[in-house]
């Protein structure tokens, strides 16, 4: 009995057929028939029902499962205990939101690159709600997003929090002639351009809103961040954006910071995994998604911080 063999088993089951265990196991759907043909003559029993058109186990096969997954998880585990981090050889589905991949995700794929040079990262950039649902149905194995989503089924780190702030077009929202903070009832009644519920930001704020008894008007609802950030430099409306990182365009007089009381709450972003699927690897980059962190500048590249504290330029 081979770990290969294990494998076309275990993918098959958990994948639904021979051709989705095959592209997993990047090879050919006729070496996948073979390993589970040589696994059913070794030990004389059908593992798969072929009378079903679907791959369905049998009795056996469900007994034959369990055990592979067992002896999967005890394989991959000495491999990550034993093995050094560079002879680690892994595929890893990682999800994560737009913010995260306009800021640091490079950053992070920089790092597991220098610990896990034999690591391929497959990253999925998604809202909130799909990448939660991606990672239940097992098509990723850890994914990043903000913390709306309590679930037993999915532990979670804490990563970092996002600063967010009221911003428009200048000119859009005037300011309170007092010079005095806006209400956010007042703020409501303009227009205002919200993330949608798939996206765990709006979720949050969408929750927070309604906590504050205020419902707004005239909402659209935009759920692309790069777009809802265009709709708010174009003076479509207002809404609520990264404060720290989208400075250099306050600085550059495209939006304006609207002061508003009571203040947004910080979001905090958290690293989830199925708790079944927790491995020394994933609790490795989740330590390193929580070393470099940081949603204060845009495309943010390896070695940025090292460079600048030397006064060189960072690498190309």
């Amino acid at each position: 009995m081979t770990f290969k063999q294990l494998e076309a088993l275990y993918w098959i089951a958990r994948l639904g057929g021979f051709a989705q265990a095959a592209n997993q196991l990047h090879t050919s759907q006729s070496a996948i028939s073979k390993r589970v043909h040589e696994l059913e003559q070794l030990f004389e029993t059908e593992l798969f029902d072929r009378s079903q058109r679907t791959a369905r186990l049998t009795e056996k096969g469900e007994e034959m499962f369990v055990l592979a997954r067992k002896l999967l998880e005890q394989r991959d585990a000495a491999i990550e205990q034993f093995g050094k981090p560079g002879v680690v050889e892994r595929r890893i589905r990682l999800g994560v939101t737009e913010l995260t991949a306009m800021t640091w995700l490079p950053r992070l794929v920089g790092l597991i690159r220098q610990h896990y040079p034999k690591v391929i990262l497959e990253p999925d950039v998604d809202d909130s709600l799909q990448l939660r649902d991606k990672l239940l149905a097992d098509e990723l194995d850890l994914v990043i997003v903000p913390d709306t989503f309590a679930d037993s089924r999915m532990p979670h780190k804490v990563i970092g929090q996002v600063r967010s702030a009221w911003m428009c077009k200048p000119g859009v929202v005037p300011s309170p002639s007092n010079g005095a903070a806006m209400r956010l009832h007042e703020l409501a009644r303009h227009r205002m351009l919200v993330q949608g519920n798939n996206s765990g930001t709006g979720r949050a704020y969408d929750a927070w809103m309604k906590e504050q008894g205020v419902q707004p008007a005239d909402v659209i609802v935009v759920s692309n961040l790069v777009a809802l950030t265009g709709l708010t430099v174009s003076g479509l409306g207002v809404s609520y954006l990264p404060r720290e990182c989208l400075q250099p365009l306050v600085t550059a007089g495209m939006l304006s910071v609207v002061e508003v009381a009571p203040a947004l709450p910080v979001v905090r972003y958290v690293a989830m995994h199925k708790g079944e699927h927790r491995s020394a690897l994933t609790s490795s980059i989740v330590m390193l998604a929580q070393e470099c962190c940081d949603f204060t500048r845009m495309f943010q590249a390896q070695g940025e911080e090292e460079n600048k504290e030397y006064g060189r330029p960072a690498p190309a």
